[in-house]
């Protein structure tokens, strides 16, 4: 990883060292994308299958899964494996079913009552991430809060394997969520099927769910298409970063740069270290890890595009982790509790030494579908929210309209909108007459 020393850089070289590698090669993705959407808008079902076989190198004669195939994936774990993906899958109930919002009732003026109230989504398309790493863990990030919200039609979409199947992990998370409809499709067309529906894809509201950059190009285009679909955030290739002090332990920095490494090529992991001695350790501890990774090439290209920046003090690294606004966000700090009252742009961020990462991501209970990019400025990670629609109610007894009408009146007028201010008057004068 590349050493640079912030106090040392200007305002360009600081902007390039927090970019993002993905982002050069953005014009050309999104024509591709486009012309992809275009394609499974137009011939469906066989636009998906041939795009299949160009992505994904496999021909899948049914793009649903079978009730057969749930069952052999249930056979295929084994009893350890089941109870782990439980205990993740409790734990994220536990935290999410915390989040049910009340409904809200409020008497703004004497007679005049304002109400929020929620529903669920009438049916969302859920993306589970596949290929080398397929992420069933994923599928119960996006499982379990639409469980909770009782969205009435639940599609997920995961790319099948070279024997044409889907990861039985996956379809037991899946089951364990009560989702029955799986389809064998991925990439930038999955996203395509459930925002436009094919023959097979049922057509959804709002699509979930991270994925590499042509998955989130395509959820940020279906997103801007009055006939395509809404979007929970960005979440694109993985990203960490780590703030360490001279007190943390470079084995698990460096554990924890490779955890997010290894996820792909396009992953980006960046070390804010207060120590230059930790730097050179973490170097030497990454090269060390490097050397037994199964997935050490893929880590090895991730690495090529991320960087090891040296700050003077903690503000000044929380100044930067800001800057950047991570989807990962590690305190390895002395005092990590205090250094998170600084922290303003992350999407979820882990204290400590001993929080790695990875209980985020598979079973202490928080969502692991997170902005990345930088959108941690203005998105949140996924919570139950996010699958409920939320609407006001108001009523006005005649009473109330008698006290606030003419307040009405008055600003509809103002603004110019004569027909505003008529349909208050009419009654009104009812009222009065």
């Amino acid at each position: 990883m590349k050493t640079l020393t912030w106090q040392r850089l200007n305002a360009a070289q600081r902007t390039a060292a927090l970019a993002r590698p993905a982002l050069a090669e953005r014009p050309r993705l999104a024509a591709d994308v486009a012309n992809l959407l275009a394609a499974v808008r137009r011939n469906g079902d066989a636009a998906v299958r041939r795009f299949t076989v160009q992505f994904d190198g496999v021909k899948v004669r049914d793009l649903r899964v079978s009730p057969a195939e749930f069952a052999a994936a249930v056979k295929a774990l084994r009893p350890a494996d089941r109870a782990a993906v439980r205990t993740a899958y409790r734990n994220l109930r536990k935290f999410h079913a915390a989040q049910r919002p009340a409904p809200l009732r409020v008497t703004t003026t004497p007679g005049i009552v304002c109400e929020k109230l929620t529903r669920p989504i009438g049916r969302v398309g859920l993306y589970v991430p596949g290929g080398s790493a397929p992420l069933f863990s994923t599928a119960l990030m996006l499982g379990v809060p639409s469980q909770l919200a009782k969205c009435p039609q639940r599609i997920l979409c995961t790319p099948p394997g070279r024997d044409g199947r889907i990861n039985p992990w996956i379809l037991y998370a899946a089951q364990l969520c009560g989702i029955t409809d799986v389809f064998k499709i991925g990439g930038a067309q999955a996203i395509a099927a459930m925002a436009y529906g094919t023959r097979t894809v049922p057509k959804c509201d709002k699509l979930f769910g991270p994925g590499n950059a042509f998955v989130t190009e395509a959820k940020l285009q279906v997103s801007r298409d009055a006939t395509g679909a809404g979007i929970d955030l960005p979440a694109g290739p993985s990203e960490v970063m780590v703030i360490a002090d001279a007190s943390a332990d470079a084995a698990f920095i460096a554990a924890d740069l490779l955890s997010q490494a290894e996820h792909g090529p396009d992953s980006q992991v960046m070390l804010v270290a207060l120590s230059a001695p930790l730097a050179t350790r973490v170097q030497t501890e990454l090269a060390a890890q490097l050397a037994t990774l199964p997935r050490a090439e893929i880590a090895r290209r991730a690495l090529v595009a991320s960087r090891v920046i040296l700050a003077a003090n903690t503000a000044e690294a929380a100044a930067i982790a800001n800057a950047y606004a991570p989807e990962h966000l590690i305190l390895q700090v002395q005092r990590p509790r205090a250094l998170l009252a600084s922290i303003t742009t992350a999407g979820s961020v882990f204290l400590g030494s001993w929080t790695p990462e990875s209980l985020g991501d598979y079973a202490s209970g928080t969502n692991h579908v997170l902005p990345t990019y930088g959108w941690a400025r203005a998105c949140s990670g996924l919570g139950l929210g996010d699958f409920l629609r939320r609407m006001t109610v108001q009523t006005a007894t005649p009473r109330g309209l008698r006290k606030l009408g003419p307040v009405v009146e008055r600003l509809a007028l103002a603004e110019n909108l004569t027909a505003h201010q008529r349909a208050v008057r009419v009654r009104l004068d009812r009222l009065f007459s």
